[in-house]
């Protein structure tokens, strides 16, 4: 047993702490079970609870900063490129049966944040036509597999990519030391 596995680490996370988590479980309660009446709700948070004291789970550390506009922008984005990227897809399935290239690029990440660590692997994953395969997390190292890459400048391009919607997601939610070294 780890360290932070420990009965006492574990009373550390407290409640605050895991606020956002406890709320992500009771909206998915409620989903689940297509309902948002009083007893869902209730019902939602003893679950919630029981679930986060019984299975271990680090507190998410966010950085206290969110900009509704830039986040707004950020979806927007990754709405758009999704769109795009669909037909992209669909014309490379439809399309002369030439052989098609793809490429599994490592990009090193600007941020130290789980949180945004795993947004920027989400919205990479919701574009078509790119995947996270790994994720180092000690590291913070995406391995995204790429279709349609034949040269290197591609390539760069598709890292640029990606380091372009982790800068997007920090300018909406990351912390200002973490903008301030991806602003330039």
């Amino acid at each position: 047993m780890s360290e932070s596995m420990t009965p006492a680490a574990r009373a550390r996370v407290t409640v605050r702490q895991q606020l956002p988590l406890l709320a992500a479980l009771v909206v998915l309660w409620m989903l689940l079970w297509g309902s948002t009446t009083p007893l869902t709700i209730v019902t939602g948070v003893v679950v919630a609870l029981a679930v986060t004291r019984a299975f271990y789970l680090p507190a998410v550390e966010l950085s206290g900063r969110f900009n509704p506009f830039w986040f707004a922008v950020f979806v927007g984005r990754v709405l758009v490129e999704m769109a795009a990227a669909s037909f992209q897809v669909a014309l490379l399935a439809v399309g002369p049966r030439a052989r098609h290239r793809s490429a599994l690029i490592k990009v090193d990440l600007t941020t130290r944040s789980d949180f945004i660590l795993t947004g920027t692997a989400l919205a990479v994953s919701l574009v078509p036509g790119s995947v996270v395969v790994e994720v180092d997390r000690a590291s913070t190292v995406l391995y995204v597999h790429t279709l349609s890459v034949r040269t290197e400048a591609e390539v760069e391009r598709a890292r640029a990519h990606v380091l372009g919607i982790e800068r997007d997601l920090l300018r909406a939610w990351g912390s200002r030391a973490e903008w301030e070294a991806v602003r330039s």
